[in-house]
């Protein structure tokens, strides 16, 4: 290959990282979520909130790990609200987490009403010294932010959280059988609120890292349905850390190679390949739904069922 097809290899492996990005933080924090029994399906929602209030810092001068947390803050805050609603009193989860996507999408948009088309610093690249200098993966895989890197270290941290600790089996338990991790001492109600929380604050992250660095800018509706994807992916990996991982760069991977396709001039009409990460998403879908068996062999058995501690 020549150098200029090396350099355009490169760019394209970089720019699929980034487009992952978002998806991975909101993929392993609703896995998290849905490993304590809890469906929340306002990942949408919630990476909305987490944008403008990450961005809104962000213009505020406010810093970067202040911007950052404030994203984080605002989508804990609104996976709160679903807690109250879904685990308080008991509402139906799926109707909870649908009205909370369409919540912090009008949230969003009228708080960042005065923020529109403001364009911010993106976050400073941090280049591993040494790693990024490699041919062809150094720039594509070892020159990003820090959303980039603590995103890629989230899923092994999970994993050893989950499958690796007393907590995490204590989480994985009370998404099994609540009333068996009830009857043994263990404050269900307690397990799943930190876990909606977790995974609030993680879509909260995917948003933060769509305004301060993906953009960089806010722009209205910009999560662009990447909370549904994510739901996606978390049934595509069978509730799997490092297979929401691989599934989350699969999907940016096709997002960003609709958008080479059409500066390779292919002749297909733009609005179709722009829908190919969602046809992907329903065939992955459907692909999946074909194997029943092996949905209910990994799903958690509690998944989204309303938990009565005076049984």
């Amino acid at each position: 290959m020549s150098d200029a097809e090396l350099l355009t290899l490169s760019a394209i492996l970089a720019a699929m990282v980034r487009a992952a990005t978002p998806l991975v933080f909101a993929a392993l924090g609703e896995l998290v979520t849905e490993r304590a029994g809890v469906l929340n399906l306002g990942i949408e929602g919630m990476m909305l909130i987490g944008a403008v209030a990450a961005f809104a810092v962000a213009h505020a001068d406010g810093g970067i790990l202040l911007s950052i947390a404030a994203g984080a803050a605002a989508g804990m805050a609104i996976a709160a609200l679903f807690a109250v609603l879904a685990l308080g009193l008991r509402a139906n989860q799926v109707a909870c987490g649908l009205a909370l996507s369409l919540f912090g999408v009008g949230l969003s948009a009228f708080l960042g009403k005065g923020l529109i088309g403001t364009p911010i610093e993106a976050l400073p690249a941090l280049p591993l010294p040494g790693l990024s200098r490699i041919p062809v993966i150094g720039k594509a895989l070892f020159d990003h932010d820090i959303l980039v890197y603590l995103s890629v270290l989230a899923a092994p941290a999970i994993h050893l959280f989950l499958f690796r600790s007393r907590a995490g089996l204590i989480l994985r338990a009370v998404g099994e059988n609540h009333d068996a991790a009830h009857a043994i001492g263990y404050a269900v109600l307690r397990v799943r609120l930190l876990a909606v929380l977790f995974g609030g604050a993680m879509a909260g992250l995917g948003g933060a890292y769509l305004s301060l660095t993906y953009t960089p800018m806010w722009v209205e509706n910009m999560a662009a349905g990447r909370g549904w994807i994510a739901l996606a992916l978390v049934v595509f990996a069978t509730w799997r850390p490092a297979r929401a991982l691989l599934g989350a760069y699969l999907f940016g991977g096709v997002t960003i190679l609709q958008l080479h396709a059409q500066n390779w001039g292919v002749g297909v009409p733009s609005q179709i390949l722009a829908m190919l990460p969602y046809v992907a998403t329903i065939v992955v879908l459907v692909a999946i739904s074909r194997d029943e068996s092996k949905i209910k062999l990994n799903a958690p058995a509690c998944l989204g069922k309303v938990f009565h501690s005076g049984r």
